[in-house]
């Protein structure tokens, strides 16, 4: 495929964020008793992803609202109300018009931040990898020592550990997703997950823990993943980070390429 950034391709990239968290949160619903409150329901173009017991902002977002939606706002609002959980937008340039902007300012929010986008070929750049650094995939039994680095990496209290362990567990045994441990000196220092459907990856979560940052992990676990893309025959490779971000700078390095920043809008 053309890696030519068009609307079409926009809309692709897009969708594959909504294909990674939508079967994130489906097999987080699918366990018995549903005990993280999950509810993800359409409303026209829009999907509107809650998980009550997870509070912020990662899994508790609209994603895919376009120009037309604008009759299910209210539907959203209403939706986010019930379950007591603040309202966000998540928009793209190829589906965001004045019409709906203004719309969604009259309703009574705002842009509050931007996000980045990036995509790119399965064929990386040769970024130099420290010797010290191996990666290797995460076995069925490590998901505590994932979920403690997953904390740190993301400055998470500790009392959170056990339920990112098991969230994250119940995805291993997924063909769509793949789990990385990265270690310094053979000491655990950061983690990286892919996702995979209909021949797009996405670099779907990475951490490292703050004493063995600025070693090249996060590049080495990037490189790594697009690797794995590239023996999966994906054709191609989607990410996100904050604007301007580390994150970011290392995608780039790796290869991929600014698709768009989305427009993050919330309620005033």
């Amino acid at each position: 495929m053309s890696l030519i950034l068009t609307k079409a391709l926009a809309e692709t990239i897009e969708q594959s964020e909504v294909d990674a968290l939508h079967s994130r949160l489906t097999a987080m619903q699918a366990i018995e008793g549903n005990p993280m409150d999950v509810d993800i329901q359409r409303f026209g173009n829009a999907t509107a992803f809650s998980v009550k017991n997870i509070p912020g902002p990662s899994f508790n977002t609209v994603k895919g609202l376009t120009d037309g939606d604008e009759q299910f706002v209210d539907q959203l609002i209403q939706f986010y109300e019930e379950r007591e959980i603040s309202v966000r937008f998540e928009l793209t340039p190829a589906h965001a018009s004045p019409d709906l902007l203004a719309h969604l300012q009259q309703a009574g929010f705002y842009q509050s931040d931007f996000h980045t986008s990036l995509y790119g070929s399965p064929i990386q750049n040769a970024v130099a990898v420290d010797e010290r650094i191996s990666i290797r995939r995460v076995e069925s039994h490590e998901f505590d020592l994932f979920a403690e680095i997953y904390a740190q990496g993301f400055q998470m209290p500790a009392f959170l550990q056990s339920g990112i362990a098991h969230n994250n567990a119940i995805l291993h045994s997924n063909d769509h997703w793949n789990f990385y441990l990265a270690s310094v000196d053979d000491e655990p220092a950061g983690i990286g997950v892919l996702f995979v459907k209909d021949g797009i990856a996405t670099l779907a979560a990475a951490a490292t823990v703050p004493h063995l940052r600025n070693k090249g992990v996060q590049n080495a676990l990037i490189q790594q993943r697009i690797q794995q893309a590239s023996t999966l025959h994906s054709r191609l490779v989607v990410g996100q980070a904050k604007f301007g971000s580390v994150s970011q700078n290392n995608m780039e390095k790796a290869g991929l390429k600014i698709a768009y920043t989305k427009a993050i809008w919330v309620r005033q």
